[in-house]
């Protein structure tokens, strides 16, 4: 089919690798097809409240090296269910999926490129249903959206977690610490676990596997024995010890009305140790510092790659779906097939044979 005019919003949590497809979209589109392109703002809240800019090939030839997304985006705005406050102060919930359409067909837009996660593309997928033409692009730092090789944004923070974690072996060895560090993973290990067999982690804690505190202890007090003084232990945010459930901050999902928010297992972790071994303890949380930043030249031309392919998909009229990397192709997954799919590693993992081989404990 013929593009005259395009929608692109990025929805969910921020990471890097947005920016290159913003940026590869809106190349393909204008040189190769002559299209307008429109930026949506702060995900599918601009398409709500008719919040938009064009996008130009001047106005986005500098981003390829830049995280974040210049679009902005939002975690919470699903249109589907809208939180906002009403008269009284009170959280409400409003169904504003019919205003987006309205305002998707006012701005005369021939396709919708949706950049998120699983949360983002099943609202999108819902939006298709409703007679919006869209194309996904899978995007979350977890690493765990189904029926792509590899989400953007993951390859760049797994490089930060990597990075602190040869900072903290220097600090850790030089004071004789047991060093946690707290890194994002709510359901699944990814960042975790290959990060951590990067940064040469002694212990890696992942919510695929609760651990057993014993098995931890029993790790650290091996290598004491062997004359290692230091210890580097990696921890996902919803990893959980075997018969308790996932840390949350309590303080946060009180205020968010049952929203669980993660974090807290490091510290958990370094007060369970502390009170076992003859070590002092430090917790570092990465938090947000793996989503920002530059991103790898990975993420840059996955980015890119995705963007590009998803035009064409769009030009072929194969609306519905989500551009994905097939190793070493991009291919077309359905978006139907991907709701509420949350991707783990599997248990029997070649990544967690070669954790446990090279002597890595998982806590168990």
């Amino acid at each position: 089919m013929t593009l005259k005019r395009i929608g692109i919003l990025t929805g969910g949590g921020d990471c890097t690798g947005m920016n290159a497809v913003i940026r590869g979209i809106t190349r393909v589109a204008v040189f190769q097809h002559g299209c307008e392109v429109i930026g949506i703002e702060q995900g599918f809240d601009g398409l709500i409240f008719n919040r938009y800019q064009e996008l130009t090939t001047i106005g986005t030839r500098e981003i390829l090296s830049l995280g974040g997304t210049i679009l902005g985006t939002t975690n919470k705005g699903n249109p589907f269910s809208y939180r906002e406050f009403d008269e009284n102060g009170a959280i409400r919930e409003r169904d504003y999926s019919q205003q987006a359409v309205d305002n998707f067909n006012r701005l005369k837009l021939d396709c919708l490129f949706v950049i998120g996660g699983d949360g983002t593309l099943q609202i999108a997928y819902k939006f298709f249903e409703m007679g919006i033409p869209v194309i996904g692009i899978p995007k979350t730092i977890d690493n765990d959206l189904e029926g792509t090789d590899y989400t953007f944004g993951f390859q760049t923070a797994t490089q930060v977690v990597c990075d602190a974690l040869d900072r903290l072996h220097t600090t850790g060895r030089s004071h004789q610490r047991v060093m946690i560090l707290e890194v994002m993973g709510r359901d699944a290990g990814w960042i975790a676990l290959e990060a951590g067999i990067a940064g040469r982690a002694h212990i890696i804690l992942i919510p695929e596997i609760p651990y057993q505190m014993a098995k931890v202890l029993e790790k650290i007090k091996l290598r004491q024995g062997g004359g290692s003084h230091y210890n580097i232990i990696v921890v996902a945010e919803g990893a959980r010890e075997v018969g308790y459930s996932e840390i949350t901050l309590e303080s946060a999902t009180t205020r968010l009305q049952g929203i669980k928010q993660y974090g807290g297992v490091g510290n958990y972790l370094a007060e369970q140790i502390s009170r076992e071994i003859d070590l002092e303890v430090r917790c570092t949380v990465l938090g947000h510092t793996q989503r920002g930043g530059t991103p790898t030249c990975f993420d840059r031309v996955l980015g890119t790659r995705l963007g590009t392919y998803a035009v064409q998909a769009a030009v072929d009229g194969k609306f519905g779906n989500m551009v994905a990397l097939k190793t070493p192709d991009i291919s077309l997954v359905s978006l139907k097939t991907l709701a509420g799919i949350v991707r783990k590693i599997p248990l029997t993992s070649q990544l967690i044979v070669c954790a446990e081989q090279t002597r890595i404990s998982l806590g168990r």
